[in-house]
């Protein structure tokens, strides 16, 4: 049995503390974020002199969803987020095949060309992004919007897919090909139904930040029939008063809780993406 140095158990404790002290950071702003959203109006005047709430209610959060333009919000949400997902998987898997199963030159380069394009802020191409659109005749609507959607998933998405076919046995390939499949049934009829983990994961994380994606239906929609929850909430927050401040927080946390939802429901996929290579060879 290995015996672990007295070294080794501080510095354990020591990353423990750090990531609490880290987890206190982002767990505090949702704390008081809840503390708001069951608050009267009387009390959120009270401000930070009381954290938790003399007589805390739901009331807030019932107003909230019985309001018709907070629905419409979520399924502008729901549409935007899904359909975006969908389609940078769609559009990235066969390029993340190629770039698994093909060699050519230049394919290194062009792999971080994809990373680096990621890293760029979508400040940067605001202005030149939004006259690009209007040319086309694609603002103000969800189609333009989720082609946006589509574009800024799809780097990402070809990495993390590009590592669930790197696991898959390239002798499969061999065999289709002998057995007379073509590359394109080989990549349909094998390849895809071995990486559907992956596939998954990829489509959950993009669904995850396309429920959070602000900028991009910031700046194509206007119409408040068509805004995304991050976008109505943004408004409404510019144009509210301390009167109520508690049905905006009641707001942000229903709007938080179907991608967290998400994400816990279906992690299983996520984890079986990054720890299982599907078939070894």
């Amino acid at each position: 049995m290995m015996v672990r140095s007295r070294s080794e158990r501080a510095a354990d404790w020591a990353v423990y503390a750090a990531m609490l002290v880290l987890a206190l950071a982002f767990l505090l702003p949702v704390l008081w974020l809840v503390s708001l959203s069951v608050r009267t109006q009387a009390e959120v005047f009270l401000g930070a002199a009381r954290f938790i709430p003399e007589a805390p209610t739901l009331d807030n959060f019932a107003r909230v969803l019985r309001d018709g333009g907070f629905q419409s919000y979520i399924w502008n949400t729901v549409k935007l987020a899904s359909l975006g997902a969908a389609g940078a998987v769609a559009l990235a898997a066969p390029a993340a095949y190629a770039l698994s199963r093909m060699a050519f030159r230049g394919k290194g380069p062009l792999m971080l060309g994809i990373l680096s394009v990621q890293m760029v802020s979508g400040l940067v191409v605001l202005i030149p992004l939004y006259r690009f659109m209007d040319r086309l005749g694609l603002l103000e609507s969800h189609f333009g919007t989720t082609l946006l959607y589509i574009a800024a998933g799809i780097p990402v998405t070809i990495w993390l897919l590009k590592v669930s076919f790197d696991a898959v046995p390239r002798s499969l390939d061999d065999a289709a090909a002998i057995d007379g499949l073509s590359r394109f049934e080989s990549f349909a009829l094998i390849i895809l139904p071995l990486a559907l983990p992956g596939l998954i994961s990829a489509f959950i994380l993009n669904l995850i930040l396309n429920w959070s994606q602000f900028l991009i239906p910031f700046i194509m929609l206007s119409a408040d029939d068509k805004w995304p929850i991050s976008v109505a909430i943004f408004r409404f927050a510019g144009s509210t008063s301390a009167a109520t401040t508690q049905l905006l927080a009641a707001a942000c946390l229903l709007a938080i809780l179907p991608a967290l939802a998400i994400f816990v429901i279906l992690q299983r996929y996520i984890l079986a993406a990054l720890t299982a290579g599907a078939v070894k060879e």
